[in-house]
């Protein structure tokens, strides 16, 4: 299956201070590059952009870099709960979206991605987790859940993949900003 577009949401959670800070800095690079990259396609490809924070009043805010690239649109939430489908309000708003499919970015990728995507996959939603926008502090846990997910049923892609599944075609009206984006 592929990601669609006209049925996509891009979920982007928990990227904060204190999470990021303790993430090694290449790994933490390429996190925030691919997710500034999917956000801002999302943005021109009028795809609805979900942003989480895990208790912020101890992880802090979103990371400078990904709020400022979050548009007016981004629909935020704060929790508590590991997986983003133990709240309400954003479950609410991913059902009355209408899409099926949530692409997943963020931290930490063996905690509240894997069971965040483990249960929107419960909740029948395709899920896509970008394997190069998530990150773990120990290299053993990210690969870990990359594998349950894979065993789960749960498709794990690249961010390139996501931008130019959504796109289709290089006759796409997108096609050579996000192109240019991606060099």
């Amino acid at each position: 299956m592929k990601c669609d577009a006209e049925n996509s949401v891009l979920l982007v959670i928990d990227v904060q201070k204190k999470l990021t800070s303790v993430m090694p800095n290449k790994v933490m690079e390429r996190l925030i590059n691919n997710s500034r990259l999917l956000i801002k396609t999302a943005s021109l490809l009028a795809i609805p952009v979900i942003a989480t924070r895990q208790y912020p009043k101890g992880l802090g805010p979103i990371e400078e870099e990904i709020a400022e690239t979050l548009g007016n649109n981004t629909l935020e939430y704060d929790k508590t709960c590991f997986s983003c489908a133990g709240v309400r309000e954003l479950m609410d708003a991913l059902e009355k979206s209408g899409r099926k499919q949530v692409i997943i970015t963020g931290i930490e990728a063996h905690i509240c991605i894997m069971q965040t995507a483990l249960d929107l996959k419960e909740k029948n939603y395709d899920v896509f987790v970008v394997t190069d926008a998530i990150a773990s502090r120990q290299r053993e846990n990210y690969e870990n859940a990359i594998h349950r997910l894979i065993q789960s049923g749960i498709t794990c892609i690249n961010s390139e993949s996501v931008l130019f599944e959504w796109l289709q075609d290089a006759s796409h009206r997108a096609f050579k900003t996000v192109s240019t984006m991606v060099r």
